[in-house]
C-alpha cells in the first residue's frame, strides 16, 4: 500500500446537504476518509488509486444546484495526525457516549470511547455512526455475539463490548481500515473483539444474535442476505449507510427476508433501521 495520500479539499455551497451527497459519492470511489471543513470537506485517497477520471460520473459536481471548487494537496500518512488534530473535535451522543481523540482530555461520560482514526471512516461525527451509536445505546447487547461489518475504526465494535456484548467480530475489507480497528480495540483494552480483513465472504458458517452493518446501499443490498443467513433467531440488525429515499429498496429486502421492522433515527436525511429476526 502506498504511504501517500492525495487530499481533494472541496468548497461547497449550499454546504450542508452539498456535503452529504459528495461525502456519499465519493464513497462509491476509492475515497476512504472525509473530513469537514468550514466551507465543505476534505476526501482523502491513496495517490496510487488515484486515476485521471476519478471524479467523473460524480453527479453532484454538475449540478446547478451546487457550486463546487477544489484544490489537491499531497499527504504523507506520517503526517495524519496532525491534519486530524486540527480537524477533530470529541463528540458527545446522548450525554451517554463521549468519543475522542488520544489527545482529548477523559471525561465521565458513560461510555468514553478513545479513536485514533488515521485513513479509517467512523469518528461518530458522520451522521450514519452517531446513529449506530444511538441504537446500541439504548439495546440491551449483554452477551450477545456480535458482527461488526464494514467496522471502519471499530468504534460501533467497541461500544458494543462496552455494554457487555461478546464474542465480536469486526471486519473490514480495507488494509488501514483492519489495522486502525486492532490498534483502536487494543487502545480501549478491549478483549473480546476479534478483526478480519475480508468481505461477506468470510461470514458463511458463522452465527450473530447481533449484526451491525454501517456501509452503503449498494453493499447493504448486496450481502443482506449473507447477514440474515448468520443472524439467529430473534436476532438483532442494525443498518445504516443510506438515505431516506433507500429505504423503500433497504425494506424490501429485509421484509422479503423474514426480517420485521422495528426503528428509524433520522439525521440529516441520513438513516439508520432496526431489524430483528
Amino acid at each position: 500500500m502506498s504511504n501517500i495520500y492525495l487530499g481533494y479539499h472541496f468548497t461547497i455551497e449550499p454546504k450542508e446537504l452539498g456535503s452529504e451527497i459528495l461525502i456519499a459519492e465519493l464513497g462509491e470511489k476509492a475515497f476512504e476518509s472525509f473530513i469537514e471543513t468550514e466551507t465543505g470537506i476534505v476526501a482523502y485517497i491513496q495517490k496510487d488509486l488515484c486515476t485521471a477520471d476519478v471524479l467523473e460520473d460524480i453527479y453532484i459536481l454538475e449540478s446547478p444546484e451546487f457550486t463546487i471548487s477544489y484544490s489537491v494537496e499531497e499527504i504523507d500518512q506520517v503526517n495524519w495526525n496532525e491534519e486530524w488534530e486540527k480537524n477533530f473535535d470529541p463528540i458527545d451522543v446522548d450525554g451517554k457516549c463521549h468519543v475522542r481523540a488520544p489527545f482529548h482530555p477523559k471525561t465521565e461520560a458513560e461510555y468514553d470511547i478513545v479513536i485514533e482514526p488515521k485513513m479509517s471512516f467512523g469518528t461518530g461525527h458522520h451522521e450514519t455512526t452517531h446513529m449506530m451509536i444511538q441504537h446500541l445505546l439504548e439495546t440491551e447487547v449483554t452477551n450477545l455475539k456480535t458482527l461488526d461489518m464494514g467496522c471502519g475504526t471499530a468504534i460501533l465494535a467497541i461500544l458494543a463490548e462496552m455494554k457487555g456484548a461478546h464474542p465480536i467480530d469486526a471486519i473490514d475489507i480495507d488494509n488501514w481500515c483492519y489495522l486502525n480497528s486492532i490498534e483502536n480495540v487494543e487502545r480501549n483494552n478491549c478483549s473480546a473483539i476479534t478483526v478480519y480483513e475480508g468481505e461477506a465472504a468470510l461470514l458463511k458458517g458463522k452465527s450473530y444474535d447481533l449484526i451491525i452493518a454501517n456501509i452503503n446501499r449498494n453493499i447493504l443490498l448486496n450481502d443482506m442476505q449473507a447477514y440474515v443467513d448468520c443472524l439467529n433467531k430473534r436476532g438483532i440488525l442494525l443498518l445504516s449507510g443510506f438515505y431516506n429515499e433507500d429505504i423503500p429498496f433497504i425494506d424490501a429486502s429485509c421484509t422479503e427476508k423474514g426480517l420485521t421492522y422495528v426503528k428509524k433515527f433520522e439525521r440529516n436525511n441520513w438513516v439508520s433501521l432496526k431489524y430483528v429476526n
